[in-house]
C-alpha cells in the first residue's frame, strides 16, 4: 500500500463521558468501539444495507491498533475507513482515528476480515456482490488475491 493513503469514507464518532479515564484522555480499550462503529458504517454505506447477522457476514479475524497521540474528552474525532486489498476469502482494511483535520492522526486500525457463513458455520469466499459493490466504491483498490 502507498504512503499516500485516499480514503473515501468516514465516520464522525461522539466521544461519550465513560469513554474517558482519570488522566482526561480516552480509554485504549475503548478505541476499538469506535472503529468497530466506523466499519459498520463503511459497510452499510458500501453496500447499501446492513448485514444479515444470521446468514452470511463478514467477520474480524485479526486487528492491529497503533496508537500515536491521546484523544481527549472534548476533541472533534472521526474515523476514515478503507478497503485496501480484497482477495478470494478475505479482505484488508485500514482506519485512521483522526481529529478534525485528516491529517491529525491519532490512532491507525489495520484488520483482516473473513467472508463467514453463520449456517454453515464456515469461511467462504466474499460474495460477489459485496466485491462489486467494494471495487465501485474504492477506486484504487489492490485487486490481487
Amino acid at each position: 500500500m502507498s504512503q499516500e493513503i485516499r480514503f473515501f469514507h468516514q465516520t464522525p464518532i461522539q466521544i461519550r463521558f465513560n469513554d474517558v479515564d482519570v488522566v482526561g484522555h480516552v480509554n485504549n480499550s475503548v478505541y476499538q468501539n469506535y472503529f468497530d462503529a466506523a466499519r459498520m458504517r463503511y459497510f452499510e454505506k458500501v453496500f447499501g444495507h446492513r448485514l444479515d447477522w444470521h446468514k452470511q457476514i463478514l467477520v474480524l479475524v485479526k486487528i492491529e491498533i497503533e496508537y500515536q497521540k491521546p484523544v481527549n474528552m472534548y476533541d472533534e474525532i472521526k474515523v476514515l475507513t478503507k478497503v485496501h486489498h480484497l482477495g478470494n476469502k478475505s479482505l484488508h482494511m485500514i482506519q485512521h482515528l483522526t481529529g478534525s483535520e485528516s491529517s491529525d492522526v491519532r490512532s491507525i486500525n489495520k484488520a483482516v476480515l473473513s467472508g463467514f457463513d453463520y449456517k454453515q458455520n464456515a469461511s467462504i469466499p466474499i460474495l460477489e456482490e459485496w466485491r462489486d459493490s467494494i471495487r465501485k466504491f474504492e477506486k484504487d483498490l489492490d485487486f490481487s488475491g
